[in-house]
């Protein structure tokens, strides 16, 4: 049983993880153990009983609660602050009740209840074994007669073992330079993690591990996790004085507030996270599967190969255009013809057009849907950029409706890329965008939507909010999930991609409407090996679109940039008409290997075995699930001469079975490809892909 009663409490455990909490002596909630799975439900420690520390630090200020509200003499950081009608600004929970519903997924219900006032606080665990992850999330509810103000109310506390040193590894970034990988020791203190940006943001990612400092790829125990929201977020990661270390993750307290009205109840975003003892390669793997199996739209579904129009166009988008480029792609074995910005009414440069979703009459006298059906004669599917979530004051949407945009009515309003940001927090600009959209998906033949998001936020106010203006931040975000979320439901066929600038809106809440992440606007070969080892922390390949473009130097060759794009889910960005013949049909021969690999790339396990962010020469690799087959990409940039590079050593195989590697003689068994590894000379700035076969599940006797 995934979930399980104990005389001191529950245990939760997945397929090699256990997790336990109990009631200690004072009747608080306390966290006992997270790690490896024990033998028996008698192995789990019981909830801890700390003493007091003097005056200054009481039992309940050294208990590591599950979930702490600010009450008591308690000066960690808590996950819950409430403001009550009468002016008091605490919360004392104590424990109700704990429930194990039946349904699909094992969960676990504990209420709590606020010792005076009739507040109801309920955190949900859910279990998937089969990942090692643990859910959860919890719905505070108030039941009595007045408003209860919501200051902070996170998603989870997450505690680690008690006593020891951690280091803490996170992904940092801008535009354009995103998912740089780093990892510092935990001190004493409060280190915070967060976006204010109303998007999850460039800079931080809401992804997490842990370690004791010495845990790598392949081994080691590390505790990992992520937030699911699309919203500004916050991770506190807090080391207390009594060798005590727990990270609290959830909806950013910064400039927040909720008006809980009576009867109304608010639940958190989930918060979900796990243990390995197989390195963060292992966490990562966890996640991959996970998220491929219980978060995507479409699942395992393999993604096309696809063009995009905008790097050869940009805003001159017209049907002659379009054709020609369709007729050039659909030579080379593209799957998938994107039109990126421009195509929308009045929509010839940046400073127009956002909000009116309808094709321009000039650029499409006739409507898409001519341009539509020469695509799909070329053998093609079509697909559209659309940014909903923003309006140009030169628009008929910003003429009319002027206050659906964030505003404060005595500030100026801000542009940024000469737009605004619509209120998705207000149900008529939901309404509006929902009927637009679906009409537009209804009366074209449309299997691809790339959603585009190109500024962040400023003047953060609405002035006619249903409650208090700071629930701006969560109103919205729920708006957006039930535009998307309502137009997913209308039209199930088509394939959604994130982006916001690239990898602003990088989260599992858009994956669940999402099938695909825009990871940088920066498709640079080199610096995107880096920006993509990052994104692999927490992403499976299949949601990375990865381009083959025209940025960077020109001296790196079409095959170095097509290795780099094959890495996740291809797609091709680079002016076709520019390209010669030549260009075109190297370009067709790399499209048709991807499609002989892509199962492998965008549904098999990723093993980084060297890091770009780390050496000039780095190398992956994709192996099937049942161990039958691999491919392995390595890449040199710029090493001075003289150079010798390492060998490569592979992982994932099975290590008695013989497998042969495309350019090398001979067929060796998975233990001495693992361990002895293998050599491949490359000069700077070329790379490698090579196909890894079983021939057999065993070696042979000696």
């Amino acid at each position: 049983m995934p979930i399980f009663a104990t005389p001191q409490g529950w245990v939760l455990e997945t397929a090699n993880t256990g997790y336990a909490l109990g009631l200690n002596a004072a009747g608080l909630l306390a966290h006992c153990y997270w790690g490896p799975r024990l033998t028996t439900a008698a192995d789990y420690p019981p909830p801890p009983n700390p003493p007091a520390w003097g005056s200054f630090n009481n039992p309940a200020q050294l208990t590591p609660e599950e979930y702490p509200g600010y009450a008591d003499i308690k000066f960690s950081e808590p996950c819950l602050k409430l403001s009550f009608a009468d002016g008091v600004r605490d919360v004392v929970l104590r424990f109700e009740s704990a429930a194990m519903p039946d349904g699909d997924r094992p969960e676990l219900h504990i209420t709590l209840r606020d010792a005076v006032y009739p507040f109801r606080l309920t955190l949900h665990y859910r279990v998937h074994a089969a990942y090692d992850l643990i859910e959860r999330w919890v719905t505070a509810v108030n039941e009595g007669p007045t408003p209860i103000m919501i200051e902070r109310i996170w998603s989870a506390q997450w505690h680690l073992p008690p006593g020891d040193s951690y280091r803490l590894s996170h992904l940092t970034g801008r535009f354009m330079d995103e998912f740089h990988l780093r990892r510092e020791p935990l001190g004493h203190g409060v280190k915070v993690l967060e976006s204010r940006r109303i998007t999850s943001s460039h800079h931080h990612n809401s992804w997490f591990a842990v370690d004791r400092g010495h845990a790598d790829e392949d081994s080691g125990a590390v505790w990992f996790g992520a937030c699911a929201w699309s919203g500004n977020w916050k991770l506190a990661a807090e080391v207390t004085d009594f060798a005590s270390t727990r990270l609290s993750l959830g909806i950013n307290d910064w400039d927040f507030a909720w008006r809980l009205k009576p009867g109304e109840s608010f639940s958190t975003p989930a918060s979900c996270a796990g243990f390995t003892g197989d390195g963060f390669g292992g966490a990562s793997r966890r996640m991959h599967d996970y998220i491929r199996d219980g978060v995507l739209p479409h699942g395992r579904q393999l993604h096309q190969v696809l063009y995009n129009s905008w790097e050869a166009t940009e805003f001159a988008v017209d049907e002659p255009s379009q054709t020609r480029l369709a007729e050039l792609a659909a030579a080379m074995g593209i799957e998938l013809f994107v039109i990126d910005d421009g195509w929308f009414h009045r929509r010839n440069h940046d400073r127009a057009g956002l909000g009116d979703w309808w094709p321009d009459t000039q650029k499409f006298p006739n409507g898409l849907q001519p341009l539509i059906a020469k695509v799909t004669a070329l053998g093609m599917q079509f697909g559209l950029w659309i940014e909903p979530e923003m309006v140009n004051p030169d628009s008929d949407l910003y003429r009319a409706h002027p206050d659906w945009v964030i505003h404060f009515p005595t500030r100026a309003r801000t542009e940024g890329r000469n737009q605004l940001i619509l209120n998705m927090g207000r149900p008529d600009v939901q309404d509006y965008l929902i009927a637009k959209l679906d009409r537009l998906l209804a009366e074209h033949t449309i299997s691809f939507i790339k959603w585009d998001m190109n500024r962040n936020v400023s003047e953060p106010g609405w002035p006619d909010a249903p409650g208090d203006q700071r629930e701006l931040w969560v109103r919205y975000v729920q708006g957006l999930y039930r535009v998307w979320g309502t137009l997913r439901e209308r039209h199930r066929h088509i394939v959604w991609q994130s982006c916001s600038g690239g990898g602003g809106r990088a989260d599992l809440g858009i994956l669940h409407y999402a099938d695909q992440i825009w990871p940088s606007d920066n498709t640079e070969p080199a610096a995107r090996l880096a920006i993509q080892e990052g994104f692999s922390q927490l992403f499976p390949a299949g949601t990375m679109e990865s381009w083959v473009t025209d940025m960077g130097p020109q001296h790196l060759s079409l095959a170095f940039r097509f290795h780099v794009g094959m890495c996740g889910a291809l797609g091709i960005g680079g002016h076709l008409e520019h390209w010669d013949a030549a260009r075109r049909a190297e370009a067709a021969e790399w499209i048709a290997r991807y499609k002989t690999i892509r199962p492998l790339v965008q549904l098999g396990d990723c093993y980084r075995l060297r890091s770009p962010q780390q050496h000039a020469f780095s190398a992956l690799q994709y192996v099937a699930k049942d161990r039958s087959e691999a491919v392995l990409f390595a890449f040199r940039t710029h090493i001075p001469a003289p150079a010798i590079l390492p060998p490569i050593y592979l992982r994932g195989l099975d290590p008695d079975a013989p497998y042969e590697v495309e350019g090398i003689a001979g067929a060796r068994s998975g233990r001495a490809w693992m361990h002895a590894g293998l050599s491949i000379a490359l000069a700077d700035f070329e790379s490698t892909v090579r196909r890894i076969r079983r021939l057999y599940r065993t070696m042979p006797a000696a």
